[in-house]
């Protein structure tokens, strides 16, 4: 038998590795060189990543549909193909800005004033200009995990599908690891700008072999009789699968609202989506305000791998926890699943402990290994949270709820952007005179934001455990 699945699988890998790369460049390259070219505050970066957060949630609604009606090989193209066009776009930002503004050249734009109206104009202008590449990027992005799924399914029996999936999703943690080590030196080597061209380039040398190598595998010259039957052992059991689900009913959208089951995925997303999303887009600039830890230095470098590190070893556990409930305990798998995930919502409260840590020892690894777990926390309670939508809804609602509940993510998860970026701005700006437990300045603003950061899944629990207090399915 062939084994030409594991090479489209490790083709998954790669591009959702390429995928987090890509959308990564720009916090690491924001505090050292895009925001005093561009005389950006920090709200103006909240901006840009709430926009991408918002636009990135409303863009997965749709798709999956798209891949669905494009095909697997063209739309996986498609979607790789645009998001790497607005990685490399946002190389042409400054070169814009700067001839927009009529300035003549990027040196020009560099050299006006901080605070003048000149300033303001480039401040204004190359935001502008970014929230189009960062929407582009999202467009492009959200089509990643549409598309690898489908070729799952398409290539593996249902057997090894979790297993295949596993390798896949891998990348989002690769990803995250290797860019503290790639894109600073480059950045700092290159110019910034070659930095989004070479990381988003390497998309295009993706496409490349996908259009090479992928066809399906009952068409492919690579997949041998024994090997297109070992994939398609799940033929009749998924047929028969497929007419009793065209039997179920699905849910009106306006419809699912009425649930309370709804509402509990809508609390648990939107509370905790965007603590993620915060500590992805913050980080580097926190350990460079902070500790003077700017991500092109060897230590900022290896506090931004450390973190992801423990992200990507602790989280394995997220899948784990419950299985042995379940398993071990005899637990009702719904159950089991909120018992874990009230487990994994202490492990935020480490985010309450980092400022205070990181300041009394004067050191950022206590904030990186804190904000670490915090992080981890996040992993294992999404992968948990996902679950539940089965554990209470019939099949053929799934992908509705779903869908609402990554829009509540998304929403929140502006909203934290947004907030965090003006409350920077504001706090640094105040100095002294903003004051918060002990911490002033924008210190105080941090502190504030890994506050709300430790206590949101705890809360969102809770109220999910008050709209549903114990296992009700919904029926229809």
């Amino acid at each position: 038998m062939t084994d030409w699945r594991w090479w489209i699988c490790s083709l998954l890998f790669v591009a959702t590795t390429v995928n987090y790369l890509d959308r990564q460049v720009l916090s690491l390259t924001y505090e050292e060189f895009i925001k005093p070219e561009f005389h950006w505050s920090d709200a103006n970066y909240g901006t840009i990543t709430s926009f991408f957060s918002i636009f990135y949630a409303i863009a997965c609604l749709f798709a999956g549909k798209f891949v669905d009606w494009m095909g697997t090989k063209k739309g996986y193209l498609i979607s790789i193909g645009v998001w790497s066009a607005g990685a490399v776009l946002h190389a042409a930002c400054g070169w814009a800005t700067a001839h927009l503004g009529g300035f003549g050249s990027v040196a020009a734009m560099r050299a006006v004033e901080a605070g003048s109206n000149a300033a303001l104009a480039v401040a204004t202008t190359s935001v502008y200009l970014f929230l189009l590449c960062r929407g582009i990027l999202a467009l492009g992005e959200s089509g990643n995990f549409p598309a690898a799924i489908k070729v799952t399914a398409e290539y593996f029996p249902k057997k090894d599908r979790a297993f295949a999936t596993s390798i896949f999703n891998a990348g989002a943690s690769v990803g995250a690891l290797a860019a503290p080590l790639c894109i600073p030196p480059l950045a700092k080597a290159l110019g910034w700008e070659w930095a989004f061209i070479i990381i988003g380039g390497l998309g295009f040398i993706w496409m490349f072999f996908w259009d090479f190598m992928y066809d399906k595998p009952e068409v492919s010259k690579h997949v041998n009789e024994a090997e297109l039957e070992y994939i398609h052992q799940d033929d009749a059991e998924e047929a028969a699968e497929k007419a009793a689900l065209s039997q179920e009913k699905s849910i009106p959208f306006i419809q699912a609202f009425k649930y309370r089951q709804t509402w509990s995925f809508i609390v648990g997303k939107f509370m905790t989506d965007g603590v993620w999303w915060f500590f992805l887009f913050w980080a580097p600039s926190y350990f460079s305000n902070q500790f003077n830890a700017p991500a092109t230095s060897f230590k900022g470098q290896a506090l931004i791998f450390t973190l992801y590190l423990i992200v990507t070893v602790v989280s394995i556990f997220g899948g784990y926890l419950p299985k042995l409930f379940v398993e071990k305990k005899g637990m009702h798998p719904y159950s089991g699943r909120m018992l874990a995930m009230l487990i994994f919502a202490f492990f935020p409260l480490c985010a309450l402990f980092a400022q205070p840590l990181g300041v009394h020892f004067n050191s950022p690894w206590w904030p990186a290994v804190l904000i670490g777990l915090a992080a981890a926390g996040h992993q294992a309670w999404s992968a948990n949270i996902f679950s539940t939508v089965g554990d209470m809804f019939p099949k053929g609602a799934i992908a509705t709820i779903t869908g609402i509940g990554a829009m509540a993510g998304g929403v929140g998860s502006m909203i934290i952007q947004k907030a965090a970026g003006n409350l920077f701005t504001y706090a640094e700006n105040a100095g002294a005179a903003f004051r918060f437990l002990g911490f002033e300045g924008k210190p105080a603003g941090y502190f504030i934001v890994f506050c709300f950061c430790g206590i949101a899944y705890l809360l969102a629990w809770t109220i999910m455990r008050i709209l549903v207090p114990k296992y009700k399915p919904v029926k229809i």
